[in-house]
This record gives structure tokens, sequence and C-alpha cells, in this order.
């Protein structure tokens, strides 16, 4: 009897997801999303059984796809904050069904309350589920289908509480954040052993994480967190006693994982930021496509804010003449083909790249007039050209003339 209610069930759970579910692939909505499943992109059908075989548990779960990760993800419930979320995701974790939940942080600007509802951040489609026939005793519910495809979350185990905790057993969040305009940011952070200056890692912001061990004398962890259109901004933390750094305004314990708040600011006047993630072809003043994500950030700077003006500095590693390649009569900035060939110096080079970034904002609709550039050559390096780290010579810097 139950075998084959099991067998009906999941016969009407197949019919339904390929015949009733109509969604389209729903991008999420910036926000704090409790997550108990991902899918891969291709497997869209296999997120939609897992939502009927919850809803049969009685949840009330969504789905929507998230196109930074490549992947669907199954949630609970959406959030405008970090703190509900979070406190949200230890309660769902705690009942034991699904231990492994965690927060997915998707950055971008938060919609306000009234209008950031887990239904508009990713709209699904309802489906009534296929009746089931009553049974005299309750059996288990039936699992989704097993798919290699099927993202497992592994980087999430079940949380102990340490009777002593430190940042080798303690889960870290880091929360880079914009509190003026409610954005969450991308952004990295570098681990930094204090007492010996030295970089320890870089990891990605609004993950989790256990933060590395300094093995020095005084335990403590100095946190830089960077992102291109923000100021920086410096925490500390001490590994063997966390504990004692929840007094600080930045940090917060919330069930038994730290949360490092980095409130982000946008640059002021005089400020200067790099375009590190800029890349150009070489002897060119054309830009590798993995450029674009930086140039959206440096546009949206620009738009978020009609009274900036700005400064482009080209920067080349070292001195010298020869062939140099620009955009062509098709504006085509990302690309070698259709370039036009040209002799020039170093500080040639250097002008027309700060010229190209010039231009690609003119044509996202940046007026011209808030944009001067400047061209150095190869006076102005950071590394010796010959050094290992010379590439990084060749940049643009951005120079904020006016706020």
């Amino acid at each position: 009897m139950i075998i084959s209610i099991r067998v009906t069930l999941i016969l009407a759970l197949t019919f339904l997801s390929g015949k009733l579910f109509s969604q389209d692939s729903n991008e999420l909505a910036p926000g704090y999303y409790v997550v108990v499943a991902a899918y891969a992109k291709a497997r869209e059908n296999v997120a939609q059984n897992y939502i009927e075989v919850l809803k049969l548990k009685g949840h009330r779960p969504l789905y929507g796809y998230n196109s930074s990760r490549g992947l669907y993800f199954v949630y609970l419930k959406y959030y405008d904050n970090l703190k509900e979320s979070l406190l949200d995701m230890k309660q769902v974790r705690a009942k034991g069904e699904f231990s492994d939940a965690w927060v997915r942080v998707v950055p971008g600007d938060i919609l306000p309350k009234e209008t950031a509802t887990p239904t508009d951040a990713a709209p699904v489609v309802e489906v009534k589920s296929a009746p089931v026939a009553p049974q005299e005793s309750p059996s288990p519910a039936v699992p989704p289908t097993p798919d290699e495809n099927q993202v497992e979350v592994t980087d999430n185990p079940e949380i102990v509480q340490h009777k002593v905790m430190t940042l080798g057993n303690t889960e870290v969040f880091l929360s880079l954040y914009n509190a003026r305009n409610n954005r969450i940011i991308d952004g990295q952070v570098e681990v930094i052993d204090t007492d010996r200056s030295k970089l320890l890692t870089s990891v990605k912001g609004n993950e989790y994480l256990v933060l590395p061990d300094p093995k020095s004398k005084s335990g403590q962890l100095t946190l830089i967190c960077e992102s291109f259109g923000y100021r920086k901004i410096q925490q500390e933390i001490n590994y063997p006693l966390p504990l004692a750094d929840t007094v600080k305004p930045y940090i917060d314990l919330l069930g038994t994982t730290l949360v490092i708040n980095f409130d982000l600011v946008r640059y002021h006047k005089g400020d200067i930021g790099t375009l590190f993630n800029v890349y150009f072809f070489n002897d060119a003043a054309l830009m590798l496509p993995e450029s674009k994500y930086e140039l959206n950030s440096l546009l949206q700077l620009m738009n978020e804010n009609p009274n900036y003006r700005i400064k482009l500095h080209g920067h080349t590693n070292g001195n010298y003449t020869g062939k140099i390649m620009t955009v062509g009569p098709d504006n085509n900035f990302f690309s070698l083909q259709g370039a036009v060939q040209g002799m020039g110096s170093a500080k040639d080079l250097s002008l027309a790249r700060a010229q190209v970034i010039k231009s690609f904002l003119v044509s996202s609709g940046v007026d011209a007039s808030r944009m001067e550039i400047k061209a150095w050559g190869g006076k102005r390096p950071l590394y010796d050209k010959n050094s290992t780290n010379a590439k990084k010579n060749v940049r643009v810097e951005v120079e904020i003339l006016q706020e």
C-alpha cells in the first residue's frame, strides 16, 4: 500500500514538473535567503520536484536562480537584513530537518520592505499537488529524486557550541554592506597576521568561513575590506578570545556565528581607487572581456552620484616605443577585431588606455565633461618593472575630483 502510494506520488510530481511548471528563470533579487538546497541550472525540474515535496511536509518554499553562482536555490524565507536571516537560519537548523540550511546573500540594492517579499524576490508558479490516497498510518514523505547535478552542501556542518570559543571552532560571516543606500556589496577581505604584518589569505565577503590561526603571541587578526568605489575599512579580531571582541560595535554574535560588519562608504573628494580588475590586451588600449564587471562598478559609481567628477590616470610598465592597438570605428572596447594599429610611446599608450575607459563610460550615458584623463607612462610604477608583480604597474586609477 505504502509502496504504491509512493510510486503514484513520484509519477504525479514528474508529470507536474514536466507539464504544469512554466516559470521563466527568475533571478533572485538582492537580499538574504534562508536556503535548504541548490541545483545546477540544467536541473530546474528537480528543484521544482523538491518544492512539491516540501509543501507536502507543510513548508512554504520558493525557489529562484542566481546567475552569479549559476544555481537554482530552494529557500524557506527571504529577508532584507542579515541579522534576521541568520537568526532564522539558526532556528531552522535547530529543528533538525534542515541542519545544513544556510543564508545565501545576493548583492545589490535591496528593495523597500513593502515591495521586497519572498514572492517578489523570486516568483514561482503555484501548482496543486497531486491527490494522495488516504492511509491508515503515516509514512515518510518522498525525498527529492537523487541527481548527480544537485549541489551538495558541505561548507556548513552541524554547528556545535564549544565550551571555549576560538576562531578555530567558530563560524564567521563577513558582512559587506552600505547602509546609506541599503546595498549588499561584493568585495574581498584580506586577512592579516597583525603581529607580523603578513597576509594570510584573501577571502570573499558575504560568505561563511573559518578564519586562519595566526599562531602569534597576541593572536590578533587584521581584516581589511576593499571593494572598488568604496573606502577601505580595517577591523580587528582576536583569534583565541573572539567573544571579548563582541563588545566592539562592528562585531555581533548571532547564535554561534560571529558576524563582522563592514559598513562601506563611497569615495570622497581626493580619494584614488585603482581598477586592478580592468585588464588590457598587450600593446593595446583595448580591454579583455573580464574587465566588464569592474567597469560596471565604476559606471554605477558615476550614476549613483551625478555630482562626481573624476580623473582617469593611465600607467604602463616601463617606458618604450612600439605599436599601439586602439579602438576601431565599430567602438568594440573588448576585442582586437577591427582595431586600428599605430605607433607611440608608453605615455601615448597610457593616455589611450585612460581614454578608452572614458569612451566606455560616455557610451554608457555618462557626460564626458565629468571626466578628465592624465597619462603617466611608466613614471609611477608600483613595483620594479622586472619584478614578478610588474604587471600590476599596468593600471588605470580613478581620482575623485568632486563629489
